[in-house]
């Protein structure tokens, strides 16, 4: 028996056979042609059928993991008829009279090279997808065949790393989990692997000798287990019993009240970043949307989106929802998610720098832009808006002008709008202190919990080496939390957490007794913190 650890993508448990998968990659030469038209007629045939793979994987993909996973071989068929992507391959085969898998081969990994070494992580992920187009091409041009469909029985896949059109490709019953050597928490595989609910483990140094021989992939752990013993394989057979049994009792939590035992009720809403998310927020019954992060549809975009992009995208999840509160967050930009087309400047700390409300007060334009997409979708249904990264009441006060404007302009247009709610996030200890005034101006605060310990603790939540420092439960945030809801009730305003926080199940009892109004979270985790509420007595002592 051997151990192994690695970073947990999906946190599951599974049992079974490996099956080491290994590409079947064509040996690329180069070699001298005489006919480049020839050559560039081979590309571009190689290109179509590229094309219909992916239109392929796209159906399947969208059957099986809908809109948000099926969206990367949009990209990828996008990226295929990229002009400086082409045009690097055609010069190539022009200019150096190489055939066209070397002209392919050499262009992906320059560009591959290229995006690997910016520093934004959204453009350092698209160094893969030019790999896996690249590769695609290749193969087509080759003759190779990469099918992944055909398994005989339900297996654990083990592999160097896996392009998402490999795991979509594959038959999802004989799926029990993939372990990787490559990949990061952040790529679309990854992003896969939780939409299918799919143990994953990556940072595993793989053996192809592996193959055939039982294994267990732990997700909470962290860890795989190759030829366990018979004390390991009972106690995984235990905790995948165990998950299916809690999984069901959540399933029959669906249509009940978010209530404690002595009667107190709390809303529970969930988080989304993409219209696509609405389904998962529907399908675990929260009661709707207390986060839902916009800055996904400028992260996503080449270019600003416009006003009906913007207002397509929010009337859709208006739609889907129903008349349930759907609370959108405005632009939240910087610091660590950096847009290459807004050209922010590099900073030397941008998690104190220029970013979220920040810009859109300097940037009006872009602001209005997104308020009156947000104002025309809230006709549609149930819409609020909220504002991020808030440290002073001169702030809401501008927000408000700029709002006033907005709808002023709406009604000459004789476009409906409705008189929609406004909140603040409350993510540093400045909006704290002036919280009681801040709720006098707004409807409402969202505690964004990540930011607020970061600030607090003076600790960079995205630096690795601080995880030791990092202390979420710190007495410190605990404290500016209490106070955040006080204030805001005396304010007059209702107070929700939308942070990582609000999922903690050790703090759900402490921030129902602080008299939190709501708890916004992903929503995988609304079943669960319903659970625990309905098992609270509060007229009990802690």
């Amino acid at each position: 028996m051997e151990k192994f650890a690695g970073k947990s993508i999906f946190r599951k448990v599974a049992i079974g056979k490996i099956f080491f998968y290994e590409k079947n990659t064509a040996v690329v030469k180069r070699t001298k042609i005489e006919d480049a038209k020839t050559e560039l007629d081979r590309f571009e045939h190689a290109k179509e059928t590229a094309k219909a793979q992916l239109q392929n994987l796209y159906e399947k993909a969208l059957q099986e993991v809908g809109d948000s996973g099926a969206a990367i071989f949009e990209v990828h068929m996008m990226m295929i008829d990229d002009l400086d992507y082409n045009g690097s391959i055609q010069n190539m085969i022009e200019s150096q009279s190489v055939n066209a898998e070397y002209a392919v081969a050499m262009t992906g990994d320059n560009f591959s090279t290229m995006f690997a070494e910016m520093d934004d992580d959204y453009m350092k992920a698209r160094a893969a997808d030019v790999k896996d187009i690249s590769e695609r091409l290749v193969s087509v041009l080759s003759g190779v065949d990469n099918d992944m469909g055909n398994l005989d029985e339900p297996v654990i896949l083990v592999a160097d790393d896996l392009a998402p059109s490999e795991t979509v490709q594959m038959d999802k019953s004989k799926l029990l989990a993939f372990v990787t050597e490559h990949g990061s928490s952040n790529s679309h595989t990854a992003i896969l692997a939780r939409t299918m609910n799919i143990p994953a483990i990556i940072g595993v140094p793989i053996k192809k000798e592996w193959h055939g021989h039982m294994a267990i992939v732990d997700g909470y752990a962290g860890c795989v287990i190759i030829d366990p013993d018979e004390e390991e394989i009972e106690k995984a057979q235990k905790a995948v019993a165990e998950e299916e049994e809690k999984q069901k009792l959540l399933r029959a939590l669906k249509g009940e009240k978010t209530i404690t035992k002595d009667g107190k009720e709390i809303h529970l809403y969930a988080n989304i970043g993409s219209v696509a998310d609405t389904a998962a927020v529907l399908m675990n019954d929260a009661e709707g949307i207390g986060l839902f992060r916009s800055e996904f549809l400028y992260l996503e975009s080449d270019t600003y989106p416009t006003e009906n992009e913007q207002f397509n995208a929010y009337k859709t999840v208006a739609e889907n929802m129903a008349g349930k509160k759907v609370i959108i967050r405005t632009l939240d930009i910087g610091a660590d998610k950096q847009v290459d087309y807004f050209e922010l400047d590099k900073e030397e700390n941008p998690a104190l720098g220029y970013r979220a409300i920040r810009i859109c007060l300097t940037r009006q334009e872009v602001f209005k832009t997104q308020l009156r997409a947000l104002l025309r979708a809230s006709a549609y249904g149930n819409i609020s808006i909220m504002f991020p990264m808030i440290i002073a009441v001169d702030e809401v006060r501008k927000i408000k002008q700029i709002l006033k404007e907005v709808k002023d302009e709406l009604r000459e247009q004789g476009i409906p709008f409705k008189d929609v709610e406004i909140g603040v996030m409350i993510e540093t200890p400045a909006a704290v202190m002036v919280s009681e005034q801040l709720a006098q101006e707004v409807d409402f605060f969202s505690i964004g919990t990540n930011d607020l310990t970061q600030y607090t603790l003076a600790i960079d939540r995205q630096n690795p080496k601080l995880d030791e420092f990092y202390d979420a439960h710190h007495p410190a945030v605990l404290k500016l939390i209490q106070m955040t809801i006080e204030n805001g009730h005396k304010g007059g305003a209702w107070v929700g957490i939308c942070g990582e926080l609000g999922a903690d199940l050790e703090l759900t009892e402490t921030f129902l007794r602080m008299g939190v109004d709501e708890l916004s979270v992903s929503p995988t985790f609304i079943l669960p913190i319903r659970n625990r509420v309905r098992s609270l007595d509060l007229s009990q002592e802690s």
